[in-house]
């Protein structure tokens, strides 16, 4: 009998490993068009955000920018993810997105293609932000451009910051800078 329990639980949890998609198995294009496998990222914090340039948030572009040059490295990344998805406040295309974010606020961390954060046509990479089954962590939804996700070192999901939380809060920059996840 111990070993039919045994077998069942060995079988339950290799099924809850398995379908948990992990972070590092998406690969995402760049505002460029360039391939992105998010594996490259192994090893670091990652602050992903959806973004756009008319929202009333777009300043937080340069507190990303900021924080970013002050952190951004071998240890953390910050990945955005530009989105049409609230009032068409990001209507541009992928290289007219690339000038707004150099011109306007510097932007220097990495950017990817316009996607989509909700709906029908979610990116898959969203789908597994947020929902539990998938990340094996919490549900949650996009409600606004410039929400936050905190992924840790292994490819975890840690938490969601809503769009109206700065990147610079003090509970993000506590994340960002706390020792390594072992």
């Amino acid at each position: 009998m111990k070993t039919i329990i045994t077998l069942m639980l060995l079988y339950t949890f290799s099924f809850m490993i398995t379908a948990q998609s992990p972070f590092y198995d998406f690969k995402v294009k760049t505002l460029e068009g360039d391939d992105f496998d998010l594996s490259t990222l192994k090893g670091k914090k990652v602050l992903v955000v959806n973004t756009a340039s008319k929202c009333g948030f777009t300043p937080q572009y340069e507190d990303l920018e900021t924080m970013y040059r002050k952190y951004g490295g071998d240890d953390f990344v910050i990945v955005g993810f530009p989105a049409n998805n609230f009032l068409h406040q990001e209507p541009g295309t992928n290289e007219e997105i690339r000038e707004f974010c150099t011109k306007n606020y510097g932007v220097t961390f990495p950017m990817m293609a316009k996607i989509s954060v909700k709906g029908d046509d979610m990116h898959p990479l969203y789908k597994w932000l947020t929902t539990k089954e998938e990340n094996g962590v919490l549900d949650s939804k996009v409600k606004w451009n410039f929400q936050k996700y905190l992924i840790d070192e292994n490819g975890k999901l840690v938490d969601v910051a809503y769009p109206k939380e700065k990147p610079n809060s003090d509970r993000i920059i506590s994340w960002v800078t706390s020792e390594r996840v072992k």
